[in-house]
């Protein structure tokens, strides 16, 4: 039975380096290896070092794996992780290949390069072990030539996109020698352990993504030049207006690279012919770009360029930059009015208008280029719409976005304007059938080889959307449905918008809460939004702030504290399943939960601080408490350390950066889990749910809580001031800090007294009613409702 424990990356460039810190952070020991250097460095020289000396022989991916920790967005969950990799060089350490059970090739792309590495790999490597190429188009096939039988068996080609541990997409190209069960090991391997989206590509040039997104980008560029836009024009409708990354053509051009785009544009068109070499030919003022050194965001400049807070667009023809422009027209006006993708296209595309012909003309040729690619590059749409979502951030793949404008009236324009249409598609319509997908019962069928073939998905997977339509809802209201997620295990899922917490979601958490004690083993709350949620609903908080309704905030506060309470000791198991932003009252709802699964990219933080307030739901308290509880029993600790701990991250407003760096910081402790896959994650926390009632969950048992009382809150007070003092806080952070301090610290009482939660709720309650009369305070909720960000008052 296969299985990796141990890896080896050959190549600690930015994508070998990446690689290795994505292996490193699901717990994969990972040898990262790369070529001996020649000279030595003045640095070097000055130690007395020689060529011969381990840390020179290795240097090269030293300085790979060490770049790891400045790189932003930070390619390791926790920096922890760093000393799972481990630095070699190709000639000291290929035969310790032996030790490992997956090689990842990630040298530069030169068909001979890579070959001469692979016979290195075939010389030492254990039978059995698995070797890929992260190869972005160069032939998997002719790679493999050569080399031994074991070898091509387990030799197959995994394109990772960076960066690994943030873009979902692998691709696994198998070659024709590729064991079917390798095949089917690195798929399962790649989805449940890396947490890839895995996509099956064919041994073509470029494979999926990279083939139908450089075409489209290319199409884009001479649809520019074509018509005379301007390339901040072309940004304004290529982004979030049709579902695309906000980065849209130009910007992700940047972020990318020129350098990078334009090898992957060359690679396709050094192997294609007749019209679609036409397409991949690299206009001329890019070549000119290359030869200036304008590359993009590395080199400080490319289709932008910014100049102290303005940021200009390159203009093609007369290469100079000049102010960034927007193109607006009826068309743009009128779908930005409209809800939904599919909704505002269906605005854009058919409009005779400059934005409409210009996205006419850039999605039609990527759509009929995509279904001429079908049974070349993938064997189903599927796999063609999942690469480009995950791959490039579409919101919608291209059978999607043909299903949203209409296939057939789009084909009829098409057809009108002498485009010729792929063979299959006019056959589909022909037989009455008039979308790529089709929805039956909460099934999803797609349309193969003429006929509709439902979509095998991993029962892992939950479509909450799908879900509601099969089985309907217990019950919802505008803030908050709750669902049945099957097997005893009921789901309440927040939908309000941001998912912010109010008086409508409170009532669900206590409608859950009463439902699942009568009649469901347990509680999972969670959600598929864009993040879990961002907190309290501070514009509801601020009107009523600032109508001096004390006496009604005092009780929402109330009432959600006493909801938090009733999460937590709720006589069935309650599993939080945060993602993405889980802030201030997001994180509230997380801590006394009797598990949380959280997912690897989960920003965990009470950032109350930032709007003046401090955590009013028991965020304090509960966060003291998991502290408290990660202490091992029967050892004595500094309980005024605990609360410095505490303090400290409440009053800096700390958010994790990943699920793990949570746990670092207390918001989960080594008992609660993390899902690598964001998709499986709703399954993983039913799991848990599923877990705990089977082994006899008990609800905690209240008790009282030890606190560090007068002494200590003058301790606490004693770090404020000195940060008062530093700069880093103003005179209204020290007052917001000496309300937290004293919560924490649980108010005026000897050191050591134990106070039960009802006493510290209070507090914190009183603080936060206080702090909400202050106009300061109101002053930053009006400016992060205004700004999004904090105001330093």
């Amino acid at each position: 039975m296969q299985h990796i424990k141990k890896a080896a990356v050959l190549g600690s460039g930015v994508m070998g380096s990446g690689i290795a810190a994505h292996l490193a952070n699901i717990g994969i020991p990972t040898l990262l290896l790369d070529i001996v250097p020649k000279d030595l460095e003045t640095s070097e020289k000055a130690k007395g070092l020689t060529l011969n000396d381990k840390a020179v022989r290795n240097r090269i991916s030293e300085a790979g794996r060490q770049k790891l920790l400045k790189q932003k967005p930070a390619p390791l969950t926790s920096k922890k992780n760093l000393a799972l990799i481990e630095a070699g060089n190709f000639e000291d350490d290929m035969e310790r290949l032996k030790e490992v059970d997956w090689v990842i090739e990630v040298v530069v792309e030169n068909l001979e390069i890579k070959k001469q590495v692979f016979t290195m790999v075939d010389r030492y490597r254990k039978p059995g072990s698995i070797i890929s190429s992260n190869t972005s188009g160069i032939s998997v096939e002719a790679m493999s030539e050569g080399r031994s039988e074991d070898f091509q068996k387990h030799f197959l080609g995994t394109h990772f996109f960076n960066p690994p541990r943030y873009l979902k997409l692998l691709e696994v190209i198998p070659t024709k020698q590729t064991d079917l069960q390798v095949l089917a090991f690195m798929k399962k391997f790649g989805e449940d352990i890396l947490g890839k989206g895995v996509v099956e590509a064919k041994d073509t040039p470029n494979f999926i993504a990279n083939r139908i997104g450089t075409y489209g980008l290319l199409v884009t560029l001479q649809e520019m030049l074509k018509g005379g836009y301007s390339v901040g024009e072309v940004d304004s409708i290529t982004g979030p207006l049709i579902g695309r990354p906000k980065s849209a053509t130009f910007r992700t051009l940047d972020v990318v690279g020129l350098d990078t785009f334009v090898h992957v544009a060359n690679n396709v068109y050094d192997q294609v012919e007749g019209k679609e070499k036409e397409v991949f030919t690299v206009p001329a003022f890019m070549k000119e770009m290359l030869k200036l050194g304008w590359l993009g965001s590395k080199s400080g400049q490319g289709f932008f360029l910014k100049q102290g807070k303005d940021i200009l667009e390159l203009d093609p023809v007369g290469m100079e930059y000049g102010p960034r422009k927007k193109l607006k027209t009826a068309a743009t006006e009128l779908s930005k009015q409209e809800k939904g993708t599919v909704n505002k296209m269906k605005a854009l595309i058919y409009e005779d208008d400059r934005a409409g012909r210009l996205l006419w003309n850039i999605l039609s040729p990527a759509l009929i280029y995509s279904a001429q690619l079908l049974g070349e590059i993938a064997d189903d749409i599927v796999a063609i719409d999942h690469a480009m979502k995950w791959g490039f951030g579409w919101e919608l793949g291209p059978f999607e976005t043909w299903d949203a404008i209409g296939v057939e009236r789009s084909v009829k324009k098409m057809e009108k304007a002498g485009v010729e249409v792929p063979v299959w598609v006019k056959d589909m319509l022909e037989k009455g059938n008039s979308s790529f997908y089709k929805e039956e019962s909460g099934n999803i069928y797609f349309y193969h080889n003429s006929e509709y073939k439902q979509l095998a998905e991993n029962p892992k997977v939950i479509n909450l959307n799908r879900l509601k339509k099969q089985k309907g809802v217990i019950k919802k209201n505008s803030g908050g449905s709750l669902i049945d997620l099957g097997d005893g295990v009921a789901l309440l899922e927040f939908h309000s918008k941001s998912n912010a917490l109010g008086l409508d979601i409170i009532q669900m958490i206590n409608y859950a809460i009463d439902e699942v004690e009568k009649n469901y083993i347990g509680l999972v709350i969670g959600n598929q939004g864009k993040n879990f949620s961002v907190g309290a609903n501070l514009a509801m908080i601020l009107m009523e702030a600032q109508d001096d309704n004390i006496f009604e905030l005092d009780m929402v506060i109330r009432q959600f504290q006493q909801a938090m309470m009733k999460i937590k000791y709720s006589t069935k198991p309650v599993v939080a399943a945060p993602f993405g932003m889980a802030l201030g009252g997001g994180t509230e709802v997380c801590l006394p939960a009797a598990h949380i699964q959280a997912a690897c990219e989960t920003y965990m933080g009470l950032v109350e601080v930032g709007v003046g307030l401090i955590p009013g739901g028991g965020g304090n308290k509960e966060l003291y408490i998991k502290h408290l509880d990660s202490m091992p029993n029967g050892v004595e600790f500094d309980l005024q350390k605990v609360a410095n701990k505490v303090f400290e991250t409440i009053a800096m407003a700390k958010v994790s950066t990943s699920g793990e760096e949570a746990r670092e910081n207390n918001y989960l402790n080594y008992a609660d889990g993390i899902s690598v896959n964001g998709d499986h994650l709703l399954y993983d926390a039913k799991q848990a749910v599923l877990g705990l009632y089977e082994k006899g969950y008990k609800p905690p048992v209240r008790r009282k809580v030890p606190v560090v009382g007068e002494t200590g809150y003058a301790t606490l007070l004693l770090g404020a001031q000195a940060m008062l003092y530093s700069g880093y806080i103003s005179e209204y952070d020290l007052k917001i800090a000496k309300k937290l301090a004293y919560v924490i610290a649980g108010g005026k009482v000897p050191f050591g007294t134990e106070v039960d939660e009802q006493y510290l709720l209070d507090i914190e309650r009183e603080a936060f009613l206080n702090l909400l009369s202050e106009p300061k305070t109101l002053q930053r909720m009006q400016h992060m409702l205004l700004k999004g960000k904090p105001l330093r008052n």
